[in-house]
């Protein structure tokens, strides 16, 4: 007979009678679902360990039918979605693990600790894998950098990333942030994590064996965290900001210990099943370990550790205290797992065993108080195929002329406005907090197209970066999906690493209403696309819906996070201009686009009509060409051409090389749509005179339009358009204006 805990809890016909579940987020339907699967009403314990179960964060229940329009397979893919990260091979019995995930909500109410245990949580994902992790990366996206609250969020997002990353010693090499009012009061805070691992290392979170006990690894519990999962899936609210209990605590130091310790006890080959106690804590842990293995699990929640007195079971099993473990091991091994946390000064505790019951059983003082079907709790969650429509604004956007805007005479004032823009602006304020160099692999630091790091013991390398346009996904969700994509390729082939897959995050608003769910379909649709063509799979990620402020849903931000594999370190490159003399060469075509660039939003002040459009098969062909023009040994920078167009590519490679460059282009379009349209598919390449023609001829050779463009030299970017003097700024000018841009605003 299952007992109820303490008279202060609800009965479970109160619960019915009150539906207090709904305060939960359980709807009345789903009550009587789960009414159904237990032949009875449940308890307080029981409704909470459900509702977080069944919550979007944890269950997908509104996003599911996407999500499967992904291609999840491929010949490199070693693990696709389903596990705590995606396991992509990468030759010589090696592999990557990646994953990204995100911290919104917490972040929004309380940034620092939002932020930390976003990263503390993408980190055990990484290691329950039996990976090391080898490096983190972050998307970030935040209101327009003006006031004070915004400036607050920026400040301490970025401390609670460093702090948490800086302490456990995993360099933080890469990132992105955007600046717009469409994320005033609802931030994105993205957290992804880099691994490497020997195929015979890797783990499952699968509780194997019945009658195998199972142990509990790190802090004690606390009342920190409760509810995090349900919070994490409905709109913030005024009263948001008083769920600061929702939002957990972080401890690197504690996280290192247990990172190592369990590390140790994987190598030692006696783990059956490991996961990381993320969302949901202890519930989602046991409850998903017992349904991978078919298999039911006994809780003896005495047994757990707590730091406060007098947790009920309900406490202890929705707590998202961090820096906890979950693992199985045969019984002959249980001297050998807890010598091995007894040495690193981590608590190891044994909290249950595995049953062949199919059911989540829970004991509080020697009385069953919990008794869940552990199949209904992680498989029989209802999946909702939301009504879809069409927006009115994108209606709206189709018909709005882009061109109509007075043509821009004054190009190097519009060049120091874009360049100003905090979203293209140097980001050294934000990555010169993080220590991307620890464990000394770090081989491009940030501030290039993708960070790049090396794998000791051979000659192979990594690149990985995140990349999302909100507003191009905002204006057209279909081709925002496509670029996102396409542009996280280009920026690792850029590189000179071949692109493997994409782990993605879903920002989304709130999927109830049926223009953001048509919003969320269309993307997913065009990322898929992109996927398939690209031949990037989808190997994990994350969904966060409900992204809402008093002004509505933010744009669409379905984030790429994606690892390519350099087969030799000496095809590194980056985008700085290297050397006097050198040819400057832009691959693809540019067309009057302008809407949702940078240039519309930083000039015009407008985000409107239609992004750039965008050819997958185009897109394919000079990625292959870039790459393999790279790989011979031809190309000495790179660099993807993305917010801000030509100028800012420009300008880029021209501050990151200390160099200048004379520019002469021949075009059919106004001086301001040649300069800073953002047509997609387009590369800034540089290489040495002597290798000039062999590039250009290679690439044509492959279809790639290749057009020279002019020379690196002197001390200014000097630009001509039709043989008539187009810009001319010095590097140092344009330099101080990129760097000043953001420390300018933070004062």
């Amino acid at each position: 007979m299952v007992q109820q805990v303490s008279a202060k809890e609800p009965t479970a016909q109160q619960i019915a009678e009150q539906k207090i579940y709904q305060q939960f987020g359980v709807s009345d339907s789903e009550y009587e679902l789960i009414c159904s699967f237990m032949g009875r009403q449940p308890n307080y314990t029981e409704i909470g360990v459900f509702s977080v179960m069944w919550s979007e964060h944890c269950a997908y229940k509104n996003s599911k039918p996407l999500l499967r329009r992904f291609p999840t397979s491929g010949p490199r893919v070693l693990m696709g979605p389903g596990e705590g990260a995606g396991i992509v091979d990468i030759g010589d019995n090696q592999a990557v693990v990646f994953k990204i995930e995100s911290h919104n909500h917490p972040s929004a109410v309380e940034p620092y600790q939002g932020a930390a245990t976003g990263v503390g949580g993408i980190i055990r994902d990484i290691f329950s894998m039996g990976a090391r992790p080898v490096a983190l990366l972050n998307s970030l996206r935040f209101g327009k950098l003006e006031s004070d609250r915004v400036k607050y969020l920026f400040e301490h997002v970025v401390s609670g990333i460093a702090g948490y990353g800086n302490c456990i010693g995993i360099p933080t090499v890469a990132g992105e942030v955007m600046f717009d009012n469409s994320y005033d009061g609802n931030p994105l805070v993205n957290a992804m994590c880099v691994g490497l691992i020997d195929h015979d290392k890797i783990q499952r979170g699968v509780a194997k064996g019945v009658g195998n006990p199972v142990f509990y690894v790190g802090p004690p519990t606390g009342r920190d965290g409760i509810h995090g999962a349900t919070f994490a899936s409905v709109e913030l609210s005024e009263e948001s900001e008083a769920k600061k209990t929702a939002v957990q605590v972080g401890d690197p130091f504690m996280e290192k210990l247990v990172m190592e310790s369990c590390l140790e006890l994987i190598d030692s080959g006696i783990v059956l099943g490991i996961q990381d106690m993320g969302a949901a804590g202890l519930t989602c842990s046991s409850a998903e370990m017992a349904s991978k293995a078919g298999n039911g699990l006994e809780l003896y929640l005495d047994q757990v550790p707590q730091r406060e007195e007098g947790m009920t079971p309900y406490e202890m099993m929705l707590s998202e205290s961090q820096e906890r473990m979950l693992f199985v091991v045969e019984p002959k091994d249980e001297a050998q797992a807890m010598e091995i946390f007894e040495r690193w000064g981590v608590i190891c505790a044994k909290v249950g065993k595995v049953t062949d019951d199919g059911c989540l059983k829970l004991f509080h003082h020697g009385e069953l108080v919990g008794d869940m079907p552990v199949q209904a709790l992680v498989d029989e969650c209802p999946v909702y195929d939301k009504p879809s429509s069409v927006p009115a604004y994108y209606v709206e956007n189709e018909k709005v002329d882009t061109l109509r805007y007075d043509e821009v005479k004054d190009l190097g004032g519009a060049l120091k406005k874009v360049l100003a823009s905090p979203t293209v602006a140097s980001k050294a304020w934000v990555y010169n907090q993080y220590d991307y160099m620890v464990r000394t692999s770090t081989a491009v630091r940030p501030g290039s197209d993708a960070a790049v790091i090396t794998i000791h013991g051979t000659r192979k390398g990594l690149a990985m970066t995140t990349d999302c346009n909100g507003r191009y996904v905002y204006l057209d969700p279909e081709v925002g999906g496509k670029i996102a994509v396409s542009e996280a390729a280009r920026n690792i082939v850029c590189s000179g690493a071949e692109p493997l897959a994409i782990t993605d995050n879903l920002n989304f608003g709130s999927p109830e209403k049926p223009d953001i769910f048509w919003q969320m379909e269309r993307a997913v649709d065009g990322m898929a696309e992109a996927c398939r063509v690209l031949d990037t799979p989808v190997i994990g990620g994350n969904v966060s819906l409900y992204n809402e402020n008093a002004s509505g849903a933010i744009y669409p931000t379905p984030v790429v996070g994606m690892v390519g594999l350099l087969h030799d370190t000496d095809h590194i490159t980056t985008q700085g201009f290297k050397q006097e003399g050198d040819v400057i060469f832009l691959l693809g075509n540019t067309q009057a686009e302008l809407g949702g660039s940078e240039f519309q939003y930083a000039v015009h002040g407008l985000t409107e009509g239609r992004p750039p459009v965008l050819d997958l098969d185009t897109e394919k062909k000079l990625l292959a060409g870039v790459l393999g023009a790279i790989q011979s040994g031809l190309v000495q920078s790179a660099h993807d051409l993305s917010e801000g167009g030509l100028a800012v590519a420009l300008a880029e490679s021209c501050i990151s090389g200390s160099l200048g460059a004379h520019v002469t282009l021949s075009s059919q379009l106004r001086n301001d749509l040649a300069l800073f349209s953002e047509s997609q598919s387009r590369i800034l390449l540089s290489a040495t005179k002597e290798h000039a023609d062999k590039l250009q001829a290679y690439l044509s050779e492959q279809g790639v339009p290749v057009t020279l463009i002019g020379s690196v030299g002197g001390e200014s970017l000097v630009v001509e358009i039709n043989d008539a003097p187009a810009l001319n700024e010095t590097v140092a000018g344009l330099r101080q204006v990129w760097e000043d841009a953001i420390p300018c605003l933070m004062k």
